[in-house]
């Protein structure tokens, strides 16, 4: 009989590695999942797969689940701290533990996939989409802990077969901070940031975990950076719509000035100087959402690893919508 792939999953809790765990099940793969103790399995309940708390700081456990693994998808990271230490020690260190380990069990594994992040690259540069030959520019600390992950992952190429994969905003069900759109959006209010039309690509996570997977077995990947994202670039009016549609009914469009929503970071940053936890909105995130544009370009995507924008954003709203609503979430 046939060995079932291994495939071994970091963050396999949160949103994206949930729905990559669900996909690669359904390629028939053994999955094997590294999270942390605290981690919540909400979403892993009753699903065939081993679960491993030794953290990713933990080598000797890191070689005990890597050494037959066929493929890693290192989908873990911090997308919020109070520290620059905490974004480098989360998403840096990890990485190259990550991959230390690997390196010593099982260095001809097929395939190691990181996710990275747009942020790493940063906003669109004169209006233009960036794609992978676009220099560098993130604009905040998570951004540059993002970029710094990738040049550590890039450091083992010549070492392991390694591919990098960038996300824009990911949102569908079981995501909690696009969530939030929709939760004010029932309320009766659409927040717009700015005057201008800002630009973006989104996508679906079902679209996210196909486009990690494809990354993950083509071959010409190896050593390769792709942008994996919505082919369609949108504005906010057309998101809006495509909620509204999905909703059932309008709501009020509030549009507010760059300086007003600067101010509402200031504030929540003051009062999460009084809690252990960093706050969810701060003055990085702020600039990140004041920028005209957060392109990108998929082409290489499409081209080298046949990926394609299979969920709509009309579909992937009503999807959404319909989930939070199932789960009594709006």
């Amino acid at each position: 009989m046939e060995s079932k792939i291994t495939s071994v999953v970091t963050g396999a809790s949160g949103f994206v590695g949930s729905h990559l765990v669900d996909y690669l099940l359904s390629k028939g793969h053994k999955i094997k999942c590294i999270l942390r103790e605290t981690s919540s399995r909400r979403w892993l309940e009753n699903k065939p797969v081993e679960v491993y708390t030794t953290g990713l700081f933990d080598k000797e456990g890191l070689k005990e689940v890597l050494k037959d693994a066929d493929y890693l998808f290192h989908i873990a990271g911090v997308v919020k701290s109070k520290t620059e230490e905490g974004y480098f020690k989360g998403n840096v260190e990890t990485t190259r533990n990550l991959l230390d380990a690997l390196l010593e069990v099982n260095p001809s594994i097929k395939r190691v996939v990181i996710s990275s992040s747009q942020t790493a690259c940063g906003p669109s540069l004169d209006g233009k989409p960036v794609n992978e030959e676009t220099p560098e520019h993130p604009i905040t600390t998570y951004g540059r802990s993002k970029l710094e992950q990738e040049k550590a992952a890039k450091s083992y190429m010549d070492k392991l077969p390694i591919t990098i994969v960038r996300l824009p905003a990911v949102y569908g069900e079981r995501d909690t901070e696009i969530y939030q759109v929709f939760k004010t959006y029932k309320m009766g209010l659409m927040t717009l940031v700015g005057f201008d039309n800002k630009k973006l690509n989104l996508i679906h996570v079902a679209d996210a975990v196909e486009g990690i997977y494809l990354a993950a077995v083509s071959e010409q990947s190896k050593g390769q950076i792709y942008f994996i994202a919505s082919e369609k670039i949108y504005d906010w009016h057309e998101i809006s719509e495509a909620i509204k549609k999905a909703f059932g009914r309008g709501a009020l469009k509030i549009k507010i000035p760059h300086f007003l929503v600067y101010a509402v970071a200031a504030i929540a940053e003051f009062f999460a100087l009084f809690s252990k936890k960093a706050a969810t909105f701060n003055m990085e995130k702020a600039r990140d959402f004041v920028q005209p544009a957060w392109t990108c370009d998929v082409s290489k995507a499409v081209k080298e690893l046949g990926f394609r924008q299979k969920v709509s954003l009309e579909e992937g709203m009503k999807r959404t919508i319909g989930w939070y609503r199932e789960m009594k979430w709006l």
